[in-house]
């Protein structure tokens, strides 16, 4: 028997929420829960974030949408104070991170017209996310996202992350590259962070070759990682950013920001988008940039991260099974040894806690910037008694499995 008229495009677990409170989320039965995760990177400023909610129900009680044929001065603000923080010149607006990419693949292909390339090549990274979209899938590092939805569009050279040489020997080698997208953290990979080295030098060779650099901020951007963006701990500005997730806190937004040549590539009837940059998600994107701005949310990203790290390394380092604790910020990865399949369930189940895995072994926290002490505390706690049952089944696993392999003596 038919049991939902959802497509089964999400491996759900058995729980639904109805409200939240900034790091607190309750189920349907008044079960409460702790938040590490919010909502992957999206709710920054945690649930129920009052002055958002008022700003929401004020501008829908004044106007929604309008479309892209008139102006929108919520967007023209919005545009204006996210070039000035990102250091760009100007913003198309959009409704997520895979629509953002788009544009900024789509403005890579118009930077190879201009440049005469007929079969451009965008460089992007093994282990990479940028999305579930034909273009976004393709540049996506990840075989088991691609799977089934060949053939990937073509265009795109893929080298190893934080390698320097294998841009080098590409720069060398190819004539076709007009562009470079990356993400400053690689989070859906597991919390890998560009060296600042490897920024600067493919700053340097953008630059040397007229190539573009994209960085992806979208899981990194407005704060996560202990500044605006990512790209600045390389102290480096890039051509095209592409941000969603914590700008809009919940509400669907994504942005493409672009500077010098990238930002007049674009004319009329090149792009569009019917919902993009409509006057709510635009006005909470302003919202969520007063509060973030106030409350100095990068600093505190900074500081409660390193709480979060130091604790995790404190109460998890050296223990079987756990092979690394790395993070950047409020983006953290518990690198375990083998595959922790039932970890999001069980975390739910006895410590009330929301965590994320990913590619299978890596547990990922992401919680939300208004965290505090206290709750970064409570994490660590619930996480340690969490990964450390773990950990005794895994050595209990390998003291069977060699027990298995001995030869029986007769």
């Amino acid at each position: 028997m038919q049991t939902s008229y959802l497509m089964q495009a999400y491996a759900r677990q058995p729980i639904a929420f109805e409200r939240g409170d900034g790091a607190r989320l309750w189920d349907t039965r008044g079960r409460e829960y702790l938040d590490a995760i919010a909502g992957v990177a999206v709710t920054s400023l945690g649930h129920a974030h009052p002055e958002i909610a008022a700003a929401i129900a004020d501008q829908a009680s004044r106007l929604i949408h309008t479309s892209n044929l008139f102006g929108i001065d919520w967007q023209e603000q919005l545009g204006a104070r996210l070039c000035a923080l990102a250091g760009m010149d100007r913003a198309f607006f959009c409704n997520s991170g895979a629509e953002a990419n788009e544009t900024a693949l789509k403005l890579a292909r118009l930077h190879a017209r201009r440049r005469g390339i007929a079969q451009p090549q965008v460089i992007v990274m093994d282990n990479s996310f940028h999305g579930r979209t034909f273009a976004t899938l393709a540049a996506s590092g990840n075989p088991a996202v691609q799977r089934g939805f060949e053939p990937l569009l073509p265009g795109f050279l893929r080298l190893p992350f934080n390698d320097a040489d294998a841009l080098q020997r590409c720069a060398d080698t190819r004539a076709d590259v007009v562009a470079v997208l990356l993400e400053a953290v690689q989070g859906e990979g597991g919390v890998h962070v560009a060296d600042p080295a490897y920024l600067q030098q493919l700053r340097t060779l953008c630059d040397r070759h007229g190539w573009l650099l994209m960085m992806d901020e979208i899981q990194t951007g407005l704060g996560r990682t202990g500044k605006w963006f990512g790209f600045q701990h390389g102290d480096i500005v890039p051509d095209v950013i592409t941000l969603a997730k914590a700008l809009g806190n919940g509400v669907p937004i994504g942005a493409c920001l672009a500077r010098g040549e990238a930002a007049q590539l674009f004319v009329p009837g090149n792009h569009g988008s019917t919902f993009g940059g409509n006057p709510l998600a635009c006005r909470v994107g302003c919202c969520v940039l007063s509060i973030s701005e106030r409350e100095n949310l990068p600093q505190r990203a900074r500081q409660l991260g390193e709480r979060l790290l130091a604790g995790l390394q404190r109460q998890l380092g050296g223990l079987p099974g756990v092979e690394a604790i790395r993070g950047h910020g409020l983006m953290i990865a518990i690198e375990l040894a083998q595959p922790c399949a039932g970890m999001v369930e069980r975390a739910l189940r006895t410590e009330d806690l929301l965590i994320n895995v990913t590619r299978e072994r890596i547990i990922r926290l992401l919680p939300a910037l208004i965290c505090t002490p206290a709750q970064i505390d409570q994490m660590i706690e619930r996480l340690a008694r969490l990964v450390t049952q773990w950990s005794n089944g895994h050595v209990a696993s390998q003291a069977v499995d060699v027990v298995e392999a001995e030869p029986v003596c007769k």
